[in-house]
């Protein structure tokens, strides 16, 4: 379209274009179409793809429909390149699935593994830098399930899909807070255990010796604070 064919004021281009009114009844037909290429597609796929998605099947959905959307909206453009690309990214994600149950070395690489983030109401910190995940973030995620200190926390894991899975200690011991510093009236209401302290930074309870000089076994720091129990 030319620079001079361009007006504010024309209504009717902006709102209905510069096609004939008989390609709407088009677009109705090219939709239908291109839903249903999609509805198929994502059955082909799979179960997962109406469930939490992992990353491959997250770029898989997303370039189909960013790549077969355009024939709706394009007179130009007809429907077997959609049908094509359709077709690609289903093989595609087909075949990455059928090895990734065969490999767990390419299942790994191709969908990413779970981590371990606490153990034993200790933070794994290597683990923590791996998968990206900061400490305010991860007392977060334990806060939204209740929870105030790592003592109550025997497993938590981060799965390939991003979720978490918790799972509590039968029987909790005293551990690292997990409420927000700057909320300190509550934080003096929790009920301490000045005979057990846990490192700062990665809640590894105090050696025997409890001198504050040592260094934690566990991240190398020498800061540490009374344990909630």
């Amino acid at each position: 379209m030319k620079k001079d064919a361009i007006h504010l004021a024309d209504w009717q281009r902006i709102f209905l274009g510069e096609v004939p009114g008989s390609f709407y009844v088009e677009i109705l037909i090219r939709a239908a179409v291109v839903y249903l290429i999609l509805v198929v597609s994502m059955r082909l796929m799979g179960r997962r793809m109406s469930s939490q998605l992992s990353r491959n099947e997250m770029a898989a959905m997303v370039s189909m429909a960013a790549a077969i959307g355009v024939p709706i909206l394009d007179a130009s453009r007809g429907l077997l390149p959609a049908v094509i690309i359709a077709l690609v990214v289903v093989s595609t994600q087909r075949l990455v699935s059928y090895w990734a149950s065969r490999n767990e070395t390419f299942e790994g690489i191709s969908q990413d593994i779970n981590s371990t983030l606490v153990e034993n109401a200790v933070i794994q910190l290597k683990a923590m830098k791996e998968a990206r995940m900061t400490r305010e973030l991860l007392f977060a995620q334990l806060r939204s399930s209740g929870l105030i200190h790592l003592g109550h926390v025997k497993r938590l894991y981060i799965e390939a899909n991003g979720e978490f899975t918790l799972i509590k200690e039968p029987e909790p011991k005293p551990g690292l807070s997990l409420l927000p510093e700057w909320d300190t009236d509550f934080i003096d209401e929790q009920e301490k255990a000045p005979e057990h302290c846990v490192c700062y930074h990665c809640g590894n309870p105090q050696p025997a010796s409890g001198r504050e000089a040592d260094a934690c076994a566990r991240c190398g720091h020498q800061e540490w604070v009374p344990a909630l129990k």
